[in-house]
């Protein structure tokens, strides 16, 4: 299986000194999706969580929505032209009677670490598909989801903290899944930050935990309307992010209930959406 990190010979400038040194790079390989045996996406990829990543991604597909519709994930034998494997083709199989829609026709088939599926781009393809409300409650007691900027403040140096192959190449994307009181839940690194979400909520459809309610999902980067897209098919109330929003992913999160922060640094962010779950105690300023 292939390596999270690799070295490689960098010619290093400092000033006027100039020195030859290994450098630790974060792994990037391409991953094939097979699901019952087709294939249907390849997305690059940092080697680690692969069944995982692919669980999350069909998650978001709207294929699969809980553990007992996943049969099993194998990695393909005889992958290559010499028989050999090589780790980078995985196929999931679904349990009898699972119901495959068409998805095939939906998006392209390639995706990049950079922007994902960038064919599917429907506000009511994600409307019709999500299985579970953005929904506050946790069963019918539990009060409204209601967040404390302060909390929403700490959680980007916890991701930071927790990034352990980004401090060794700073070169890697991470999602992390909070609880409403900041506890961390479960963090995941990839060269893909859409990756790095499929790998935590394919966790969490292997573990019987979806859909995600009352938890909080935090990116590095920005958050695009593929990440708001998969924050609500895993039923995921509050997704922030430590730079930028789409138009597109606050429309999205807009029309789906899903509180969407932006510029998450220190005690600043924007709300762009979903405002009901945050304790603001000053009154907005109009203008």
């Amino acid at each position: 299986m292939g390596r999270v990190t690799e070295r490689r010979k960098v010619i290093r400038i400092r000033g006027e000194a100039v020195s030859t040194r290994p450098d630790t790079l974060v792994a990037e390989e391409p991953l094939e999706i097979r699901l019952n045996g087709k294939p249907l996406a390849i997305t690059m990829r940092t080697p680690g969580d692969d069944f995982a990543l692919a669980a999350g991604f069909l998650v978001s597909e709207g294929v699969l929505g809980a553990a007992g519709e996943l049969r099993n994930i194998v990695y393909c034998a005889g992958a290559t032209v010499d028989g050999s494997n090589s780790y980078n083709v995985v196929d999931v199989r679904t349990a009898p009677g699972v119901v495959i829609p068409d998805i095939t026709l939906e998006r392209n088939v390639y995706t990049t670490s950079s922007c994902g599926l960038c064919g599917k781009a429907s506000l009511d393809a994600v409307r019709t598909t999500a299985r579970w409300p953005v929904d506050d409650t946790a069963g019918d007691t539990a009060p409204p989801l209601r967040l404390e900027p302060e909390l929403l403040a700490g959680l980007p140096d916890r991701l930071r903290a927790s990034q352990q192959v980004f401090d060794r190449t700073g070169g890697l994307h991470a999602a992390a899944l909070f609880t409403e009181d900041g506890e961390l839940v479960d963090v995941r690194e990839d060269v893909g930050r859409h990756n790095a979400v499929d790998k935590l909520v394919g966790r969490a459809l292997q573990n019987g935990t979806l859909p995600l309610s009352r938890t909080v999902l935090l990116v590095s980067g920005r958050a695009s309307f593929e990440l708001a897209q998969k924050a609500v098919m895993a039923g995921i109330p509050v997704l922030a992010a430590v730079s930028a929003p789409s138009s597109l992913a606050v429309d999205l999160a807009a029309e789906t209930g899903l509180t969407l922060v932006g510029f998450l640094r220190g005690a600043n962010m924007n709300v762009y959406a979903g405002e009901h779950r945050i304790a603001l105690r000053a009154a907005a300023q109009q203008g």
